[in-house]
């Protein structure tokens, strides 16, 4: 059977969530109609465009930019801050009536889910009759609007979601591939970043067609996993699956916004082994071990983006978190600015359960000896009693700002 996966996104969620909340308190102007935005705080680090009208798109305002940008091009421009807490009470209803389809639905972010519609797709004439029925209830109930994009995987119901907006149901199936989406623009490829299109334009790749059609060794040498992950995507190749919540097992993770914006992945490995740390002592405090781990960034446009491997055997230990956070986030990051990184680890099992090892365990490294055993649970009661930075390994301290550095001062 053919899976049929919706992919639904409210539209400007944070922008008609309020528009929807201020009439109801009874504002005489709907945000929507206006150039408007939904922006942060400046002085916490929150001063951007969270959300943005139709009308203040065509002013050239781009989610994630300053505030006061937004601002300049527009002196007229309506703003509200944002109601985090309101976002998710709309989210949390959105999600309830959806499920009163199916509970097949895997959430991505506060505004945007897939919905694995193949198991019910026969209650309805055809998919996208299904899709209006579901649209407009949305609508009707919760005065918002949403897009559905509909497809037989993932990938390419998000890229038909993305079409024209707001209030639309649209299609992308494979055979509808080379008609709807190899003409777009290449920066219109999901996951395809500011950086990664300059260095298509260098190999003369303008368009999603290009890139499908181009040579994949030639797109890999130059753009390695990342390149080789966006040509698949151009050909409409992807085969995740909708992991709803009664087949996600439970996890153990952690995430940071960065005071800055990493822009190397010096940095952002930096940060990845501070999680890795945290979430592994996380599991040993909880008794447990993981078999799976994933890795999350949150780039300066609010784009987001996760990857996960299996481990070859469960583990809490830091070093193995942070290796498959290494390699995950080498496989992933596209080079832009990184706001947000997180480590979670799932398919949790009892520390103490065996292990059923293989001949491969041979060739593996090592677990800590006794010696360094003890040095870590040393290390850890010291952080226990005096915060986490209170023991820092040298290879993660800035030049110049070390402990050493500071103690100079003191003498």
């Amino acid at each position: 059977m053919t899976p049929i996966i919706f992919h639904i996104d409210v539209n400007s969620a944070y922008l008609s969530w309020t528009a929807v909340e201020q009439l109801k308190n009874g504002a005489k102007q709907d945000m929507r109609l206006v150039p408007a935005i939904i922006g942060g705080d400046q002085k916490a680090r929150r001063g951007v465009v969270l959300a943005k009208s139709i009308p203040a798109k065509k002013y050239g305002i781009r989610t994630g930019e300053p505030v006061a940008n937004a601002f300049r091009k527009c002196p007229n421009l309506v703003m509200a801050p944002p109601d985090h807490k309101m976002y998710r009470e709309k989210s949390a209803r959105l999600m309830e009536y959806l499920k009163t389809f199916t509970t097949e639905i895997e959430q991505v972010s506060v505004d945007e889910c897939y919905m694995d519609f193949t198991g019910i797709a026969w209650k309805y004439p055809s998919p996208v009759d299904a899709a209006l029925v579901i649209k407009d209830g949305i609508k009707a109930q919760f005065g918002f609007t949403v897009n559905i994009g509909i497809s037989s995987n993932k990938l390419l119901a998000k890229m038909a979601s993305d079409f024209e907006k707001p209030d639309k149901v649209h299609t992308l199936f494979p055979e509808e591939i080379r008609v709807k989406m190899w003409p777009l623009p290449i920066g219109e490829l999901y996951m395809a970043g500011r950086s990664s299109v300059e260095t298509f334009k260098k190999l003369e790749i303008y368009t999603i067609g290009d890139l499908a059609q181009a040579d994949q060794g030639l797109i890999s040498l130059h753009m390695k996993s990342h390149g080789r992950m966006l040509w698949e995507f151009a050909n409409g190749i992807d085969d995740s699956r909708v992991q709803s919540e009664q087949a996600e097992a439970k996890g153990i993770g952690n995430s940071t916004t960065l005071s800055e914006n990493a822009e190397t992945a010096e940095t952002a490995k930096a940060v990845l082994h501070e999680l890795a740390e945290s979430v592994g002592r996380r599991l040993r405090k909880a008794g447990q071990k993981a078999n799976m781990v994933s890795m999350e960034i949150k780039y300066h446009d609010f784009q987001r983006v996760s990857h996960q491997k299996q481990l070859d055997k469960p583990s809490s230990e830091d070093e193995v978190l942070y290796r498959a956070a290494c390699q995950l986030f080498d496989e992933t990051w596209d080079g832009e600015p990184i706001r947000l990184l997180g480590i979670r680890t799932a398919k949790l099992v009892v520390a103490s359960e065996p292990v059923q090892l293989s001949i491969f365990d041979i060739e593996m490294p090592k677990p800590p000896d006794e010696k360094h055993q003890k040095l870590n649970l040393a290390m850890e009661e010291i952080r226990a009693k005096y915060g986490k930075d209170a023991v820092v390994k040298a290879s993660l301290m800035k030049k110049g700002t070390g402990r050493t550095e500071k103690n100079k001062k003191r003498q």
